[in-house]
């Protein structure tokens, strides 16, 4: 299952975000509270541990939010499900600015570390929390960020550590290899974590699993797609007025109607006469008035070496 805005319910919207709560999650939180460990004295004190978790993870997906937007690029909704958050943002098609939207999200609970074990120890050394249930709950809030933060930066794709990789390699193999090689390493520790899942009978891990690789799967479609992209001829003196990139020939874009069109030979779908302007770059991904594009585009065909 992969969280999207369908079966969610809108939380509320802060910095131009939507928030969105998936219904399972409800399912899955009682689940989890009513055969979690019984650690308090006060059974409510579980279900607010599990509020916090929560809140840390919506804190976390903010942190990549914001970091997107930060860097020019567009951060759209959050969705929060059983298995944590997503956050769909589009940062600009750039390393740089692709890396600084992934570490802002674990960066969240590396600032979180030092105040969480400060709240914790300051409070029950000095004497301040004498409530076991409180000292408890601090205790454990502690512990759950630390370890939400260990496991995020696992060099594993999807999770962020192996997103965070792919964009370190990015610099030196492109946008294209770098999600390829990231992606196809998640699919084999999703496979292997698979196989542990039935030998040890731990079904919520080869639910997780099951997810990483559905992930690691659209991780490699969406690479292929970009491989093929970087490999297409290009309009010769045409480029993107913001990234200066130059466009792929041919119809590579979708009409609404989900016809294939060339925006620059004819830009008005001949199937259903809608207007194609401004254009998407499908490098940067940001859409420009076909204005400021430069005209007359010369048609670029692909370097054929000369016959012997």
């Amino acid at each position: 299952m992969i969280a999207t805005r369908t079966g969610s319910v809108r939380l509320f919207r802060l910095f131009g975000i939507d928030v969105f709560l998936h219904w399972s999650w409800a399912i899955i939180a009682a689940y989890m509270i009513l055969t979690g460990p019984n650690v308090y004295h006060q059974p409510i004190w579980k279900v607010i541990e599990y509020l916090a978790l929560f809140a840390i993870v919506v804190v976390h997906e903010f942190g990549h939010a914001l970091a997107c937007k930060s860097v020019g690029g567009r951060a759209h909704d959050i969705v929060l499900w059983p298995l944590g958050g997503v956050a769909y943002v589009s940062p600009p098609n750039r390393p740089g600015a692709y890396l600084w939207s992934i570490v802002a999200g674990p960066l969240v609970n590396v600032i979180l570390v030092p105040i969480t074990y400060f709240t914790f120890h300051y409070g029950v050394a000095s004497g301040l929390i004498t409530n076991h249930d409180v000292a408890m709950f601090l205790f454990r809030i502690r512990f759950i960020n630390l370890v939400l933060l260990i496991f995020n930066i696992l060099p594993i794709y999807p999770l962020d550590g192996g997103q965070i990789v792919r964009g370190i390699l990015w610099f030196m193999l492109g946008a294209g290899r770098s999600l390829m090689i990231s992606a196809w390493v998640g699919v084999l520790v999703a496979g292997a974590a698979v196989l542990l899942s039935l030998w040890i009978r731990d079904y919520w891990l080869m639910i997780m699993s099951l997810f990483a690789a559905n992930r690691c799967y659209a991780g490699i479609q969406a690479a292929q797609a970009i491989r093929a992209l970087e490999q297409a001829p290009t309009y010769n003196g045409l480029r993107c007025p913001g990234c200066g990139k130059s466009p792929p020939a041919g119809a590579w874009l979708r009409c609404a109607c989900n016809a294939p069109i060339d925006p620059f030979q004819n830009n008005v779908c001949q199937f259903c006469g809608r207007g194609i302007d401004p254009v998407p770059c499908p490098h940067c991904l940001q859409a420009y008035p076909l204005a400021l594009w430069q005209p007359n585009p010369v048609y670029a065909p692909p370097y054929m070496p000369p016959q012997n």
